[in-house]
């Protein structure tokens, strides 16, 4: 039955009910009056409102016994009766009122809890099942079931892409490993192969054990993601000391890369928060940058301070990431290089992790990407 239909019904079963009650509370004061109390009730209302006395009467030529009431005090007694009469209306409305409001509300309850029930376990729209007098709540729950389903969307997209991952990352194992163990076993077997041959070899099965251990590296980033929790040990940090040295622990890779550094910070400029924290951010934002760099390109790495905050950018020269995928590179398990191989990037949660660190530190952590030109924008605290 239509939600609707059944509270006009409740509402008419009720005014009847208490019509009924009504009309039969009075009839029980007529016959409490009439006849249970019938002479004590005359007795004492003639004793005390009604004088008998002889008057003479013309008509039959003598006196006789004429009852009149004591309008005085008759009225106080009426005007009591009444008060008495209205405050017991009131008590019973009251009452009634307050016992039906109770009613209702617990019926609203019900009727709402059903229609929250079937709103979000079946397809039907808000207006199918919440009359107009539940527009707001047919609202805010519309909004409320769109956003389950888009936070259900993302975890559902997550898992996915952390599945696809350890799949490709479990496949790609196999290749170094097999190396591995084919040159290793060639060395054993062939004790006199020329030294050149050799030291060709063994550089060959270090290069695909080194590539192993990122893989496994990999694989523990991404169980050890949701165990961890992130507590900050916060104080005051020289930004440039901290980038500079960065940079140069970085010169290695970006020598491999062909990619240099420009680093421009002013040396009195600080932050605070975790130096370990900040600097696991840093190294994920430029070792993100040195992938994908074109070669022998600058990275730019400055800083720009206002009265409460510091804004630190870095900026390369690359291909330009499509608005959707910029949109997404902060997500965990979100990697820009959609080949099997892992050889760019690792297991897409640098970024995230950045993210979440930055997010703690009550700073905030975006991207742009445009005419072949990506830049990071971190903003900190200056201070707490």
């Amino acid at each position: 039955m239509d939600t609707k239909l059944k509270i006009k019904i409740s509402k008419t079963t009720t005014l009847i009910g208490t019509c009924i009650l009504g009309i039969a509370a009075c009839f029980g004061l007529y016959y409490l009056v009439d006849k249970v109390w019938n002479g004590f009730f005359v007795d004492w209302f003639t004793a005390k409102y009604m004088n008998t006395h002889e008057v003479y009467s013309a008509d039959v030529g003598k006196d006789i016994l004429v009852t009149e009431p004591l309008w005085s005090e008759l009225k106080v007694f009426i005007l009591t009766v009444l008060i008495i009469i209205v405050l017991i209306c009131i008590a019973i409305t009251f009452a009634v009122a307050n016992l039906h409001a109770k009613a209702e509300v617990r019926k609203s309850i019900t009727a709402t809890s059903v229609m929250l029930h079937d709103f979000m376990i079946e397809e039907k729209g808000n207006i199918d099942i919440f009359p107009k007098e539940y527009a707001e709540i047919s609202a805010q729950m519309s909004e409320i079931k769109s956003t389950m389903q888009r936070h259900e969307q993302m975890l559902k997209e997550e898992a996915s892409r952390k599945n696809d991952l350890i799949a490709y990352l479990a496949h790609d194992l196999k290749t170094p490993l097999t190396s591995v163990i084919g040159y290793l076993a060639l060395l054993d077997e062939a004790q006199d192969m020329p030294i050149e041959q050799k030291t060709k070899y063994v550089n060959i099965a270090l290069s695909k054990a080194l590539r192993l251990e990122k893989l496994i590296n990999e694989f523990f980033d991404i169980t050890r993601y949701n165990l961890q929790q992130i507590d900050l040990e916060k104080e005051s940090i020289n930004l440039c000391h901290m980038l500079v040295q960065m940079t140069d622990e970085f010169y290695p890779l970006l020598n491999a890369h062909g990619n240099q550094t420009e680093v421009c910070v002013d040396e009195e400029v600080t932050v605070y928060g975790d130096s370990m924290k900040l600097a696991r951010v840093f190294n994920n934002i430029l070792k993100n940058a040195i992938y994908y760099s074109y070669p022998d390109t600058i990275i730019k790495i400055w800083a720009e301070s206002t009265d409460t905050d510091v804004w630190i950018y870095f900026c390369n020269k690359g291909k330009t990431i499509p608005e959707g995928k910029l949109n997404s590179i902060f997500e965990k398990f979100f990697r820009m290089d959609e080949a099997r191989s892992t050889n760019t990037g690792g297991a897409g949660l640098g970024l995230a992790i950045a993210k979440e660190i930055i997010t703690l530190h009550g700073g905030k952590i975006t991207a742009e990407s445009e005419n072949e030109s990506t830049t990071f924008r971190i903003s900190l605290p200056i201070t707490h």
